[in-house]
């Protein structure tokens, strides 16, 4: 066995987490590291998995909230101290977590003189508030309170376009589904002065917002990437039928260097000193 290939063979991967805590209710902090791994391969683990912890869990929030006889959002009602919109904001604020799929309905109906918080909400079994204690709205005079809240369970951040339409006294709420509020990764390298010899350790910080824990984020986001590259473990190429989806999919007649060489011999000029500028590419994002 050569050296490189026993090195391999002896190589084992482990990850643990090195530190755990619960600074509020809704910020839970975690700090992870995988090791020992080859030069490389620790920043494309730290991108994939960084991507997958922002963008691909899943979270649920609510999306709408319906008042009664309320011409506008940014009005204000008598006997409430904040305004419409405020509400909004507090609404806004709420985490939840829940099995739920696609939308449901929550409702909350109290009167006053008393303070709104997120307790007094009336959710569906399925859908849990992580902070109970989270201010919606100051009732100052004794007057019913009644809302109809719609709470969705999706991906990334939603702005919702807002209706010319309001005559049903509904209004769309930006919703953040993201539970994981952030996540960095570092590399330390190890070993002696030969490059080929280093070893590499990949440590992971991930705070929530308390819907779930670092650690469960972790195994959601790796789960999310197995899923999204296990269909390149097929020995066959799945069959598009392109000619019975030219609607659905439409593949570029030409390839990038074609279109490069196309443009470089109608302008007459050397493949090598084609300005970047010149290429028009796209914006990266």
């Amino acid at each position: 066995m050569s050296r490189e290939n026993r090195r391999g063979f002896l190589r084992r991967l482990q990850w643990k987490c090195v530190e755990s805590r619960v600074d509020s209710k809704r910020l839970y902090y975690g700090r992870f590291i995988l090791f020992p791994l080859r030069k490389g391969e620790a920043e494309t683990i730290g991108i994939a998995m960084r991507r997958a912890l922002l963008g691909e869990i899943e979270g649920t929030c609510i999306t709408h909230a319906k008042f009664e006889k309320v011409t506008h959002e940014y009005s204000t009602i008598v006997g409430i101290q904040e305004s419409v919109n405020e509400i909004f904001m507090n609404l806004k604020e709420i985490v939840l977590k829940s099995n739920l799929y696609g939308t449901s309905d929550a409702f909350i109906c109290v009167k006053g003189p008393r303070d709104v918080t997120a307790h007094d909400i009336i959710m569906p079994p399925y859908v849990q508030i992580v902070d109970n204690t989270q201010h919606i709205a100051s009732l100052t005079e004794s007057i019913n309170f009644c809302m109809k809240l719609e709470i969705e369970k999706s991906r990334g951040y939603q702005i919702k376009s807002p209706t010319n339409n309001f005559q049903d006294g509904s209004y769309p709420i930006d919703a953040v589904f993201m539970p994981v509020r952030n996540a960095n990764y570092s590399i330390y390298s190890y070993g002696n002065g030969n490059r080929t010899d280093k070893e590499e350790i990949l440590f992971f910080e991930i705070w929530t917002n308390g819907s779930l824990t670092p650690k469960e984020a972790l195994h959601e986001a790796s789960r999310k990437l197995i899923d999204l590259f296990s269909l390149f473990l097929n020995t066959e190429e799945e069959n598009l039928h392109l000619d019975d989806n030219q609607d659905k999919i439409r593949l570029p007649i030409f390839t990038f260097h074609d279109k490069l060489a196309k443009q470089s011999k109608k302008e007459k000029k050397d493949f090598h000193l084609i300005l970047i500028d010149e290429l028009g590419l796209p914006p990266r994002i």
